[in-house]
């Protein structure tokens, strides 16, 4: 059985020391980089199966790092970083992060959260007798290809966060269903929903103006108000 390889990139030694004492415990495999170019030619080198990144970090910043390990890259990452507002955390959930835990931190629901991660990813990526059914999404000029993970608009490609995509390809599957925001953070997330109805508006924000309806307003996302969301495909 392949052995799980995990990132942590921090510049704090002791962070990353104690990280990683406790994911060993798990039987893990971890690498530890302290800056964001190494942690980079890491990703670019090796097969990483989960990053845990800090945002403010030499180099290059987790921001970034996560922007560039996204235009090529689905493993999970978790932002672990001591910045706190409510801002900060829907940046980094925008820019690509699968979570987001705050300093200090309890080193086991790190743990917990990584484990979870995990076994979401796997589960993805395990390919099941449903997948055989799973065809690729054309409306307009929309397509979205579940297996590549690409999407496309009028022959150009749109480039999406892992959550933006799973968003816009939940919604497009159930044509005219609507969904609460309870309901997309449950699907994509894969957890229990608890205060993160900002969470889903920030990405359909994001997925809307990718998909250029700050031109042509709600051309494929629908807001139902006091309801959800629905694809008016």
């Amino acid at each position: 059985m392949k052995r799980i390889t995990i990132l942590i990139a921090d510049d704090e030694a002791e962070i990353a020391d104690l990280i990683a004492l406790h994911l060993e415990k798990e039987g893990y495999h971890l690498i530890k980089v302290s800056d964001g170019r190494e942690a980079l030619h890491v990703i670019h080198t090796q097969a990483i199966d989960l990053a845990i990144l800090d945002i403010m970090m030499p180099g290059l910043d987790g921001y970034e790092v996560t922007r560039q390990i996204r235009e090529k890259y689905h493993m999970p990452i978790i932002f672990l970083s001591a910045k706190t507002s409510d801002l900060d955390k829907i940046t980094g959930l925008v820019m690509g992060a699968d979570d987001y835990m705050t300093k200090p931190f309890n080193p086991m629901e790190l743990v917990a959260r990584v484990n979870a991660q995990l076994r979401r990813s796997m589960q993805l990526n395990v390919p099941t007798q449903e997948d055989q059914s799973i065809w690729i999404l054309e409306v307009g000029g929309l397509t979205i290809d579940p297996e590549q993970r690409t999407v496309t608009l009028y022959g150009e490609n749109i480039v999406l966060t892992p959550k933006e995509f799973d968003i816009l390809y939940l919604l497009a599957g159930h044509s005219r269903k609507v969904f609460s925001a309870e309901n997309i953070f449950e699907h994509v997330w894969g957890e229990a929903y608890f205060e993160s109805g900002n969470t889903v508006m920030v990405h359909i924000r994001t997925l809307r103006k990718k998909l250029g309806e700050d031109k042509t307003k709600n051309k494929w996302i629908k807001t139902i108000w006091g309801v959800g969301y629905t694809f008016n495909g």
